[in-house]
């Protein structure tokens, strides 16, 4: 019995702040290229300065919490692994590899255009910034409907 409750109360605790986690760094996933739309429609080098000011704060934020997030995704994954099978899990890693490095681009992103060396137009980063939203909704998906 204890043993149950002790694998219950550390599956549900690693759940919750795996989600708490993906939540924030989706959120930050969200907001960050929604900067960069507006940094690339800006003429203002004050407001260029701001808007890199406030790209560069977000994307230090978040950057941990996607790692604890993939941290407790694994975490998941190796101590309750008879739970977690299945070529869907394999899809959703994929998907959330794929999120790192659209998170590592974001950070070269940041970096041209804080050593004003953007090539793109705020039409690509509104486009860009749609990556995210796709990407959440196969990984929904997968997790809840488990399709193969």
């Amino acid at each position: 019995m204890m043993s149950f409750l002790h694998n219950t109360f550390f599956y549900y605790t690693f759940k919750i702040l795996h989600l708490l986690f993906v939540i924030s760094w989706f959120a930050g996933l969200f907001y960050l290229p929604r900067i960069f739309v507006n940094h690339a429609m800006t003429e203002d080098a004050a407001t260029r300065e701001r808007l890199t000011l406030m790209a560069s704060k977000l994307h230090r934020f978040v950057t941990p919490i996607g790692v604890l997030a993939i941290v407790f995704g694994l975490a998941l994954w190796i101590t309750f692994s008879p739970m977690y099978v299945g070529g869907w899990l394999h899809a959703k890693t994929a998907l959330v590899a794929g999120l790192a490095v659209y998170h590592i681009w974001c950070g070269r992103l940041l970096r041209d255009f804080a050593a004003g060396r953007n090539r793109h137009s705020h039409v690509w980063y509104r486009v860009f910034n749609e990556i995210p939203v796709l990407v959440l909704l196969v990984v929904l998906v997968l997790v809840v409907a488990k399709p193969f």
